[in-house]
């Protein structure tokens, strides 16, 4: 029983101290996780914040239209399938009926359609940034030139826990969770933004 208990704290030091930190700011630079973005100043008393990034061949106006198409019930995420979109295949293309973006859009982050964010502000080939209702969290996406045809897509999640709600049950998976299905997004929309720019595609 001690051994199972020592295990257990190991695990849990394990991840808060080493695992958490570093998955909060995969792929991202120190420059990345400093910089300021829009939606920063709303949610206040954060529980959660993550900066992270990919550098993707492809131009900024190229990868934007791969973002603008998410959601469960839409393109998909671009991530596991089975827990985001349904079971359905995330799209392998572009999907001219999502192509749109408007203040006020919802965004459904589940199968069932109940639950999601909105569409706060963006500004084309730049940034979307999407809020919750209560202004406990927020999702914004920014795109930066890197060289010659090639971007840095970062993305920041800001959340602030209700530790007096149940839905802390679900707050605390999505904290361990959050990275596995981020860096599958992430990568999956590098493979899609960057294939569709090879010769004979």
């Amino acid at each position: 029983m001690i051994t199972t208990i020592c295990i257990v704290i190991s695990g849990l030091l394990i991840y808060i101290f080493i695992l958490r930190p570093a998955h909060l700011r995969w792929g991202a630079t120190k420059e990345e996780v400093r910089m300021l973005m829009p939606g920063d100043d709303i949610v206040q008393k954060t529980d959660f914040i993550a900066t992270r990034a990919i550098s993707i061949h492809a131009s900024q106006a190229e990868i934007w239209k791969w973002i603008i198409q998410i959601g469960s019930g839409r393109a998909g995420w671009y991530s596991i399938d089975w827990i985001d979109n349904g079971g359905k295949p995330s799209s392998a293309s572009l999907i001219q009926e999502y192509q749109e973006i408007y203040a006020g859009q919802f965004i459904p982050f589940t199968p069932d359609q109940k639950n999601g964010m909105w569409v706060k502000e963006f500004i084309e080939n730049d940034y979307i940034l999407w809020t919750d209702k209560k202004d406990k969290a927020t999702w914004t996406w920014k795109l930066v030139p890197d060289g010659i045809e090639s971007t840095r897509l970062l993305t920041r999640l800001r959340t602030r826990y209700d530790w007096k709600s149940l839905w802390i049950l679900y707050y605390l998976i999505y904290d361990f969770g959050d990275i596995i299905m981020m860096k599958k997004c992430l990568k999956g929309i590098k493979i899609r933004a960057e294939k569709i720019r090879q010769p004979g595609r």
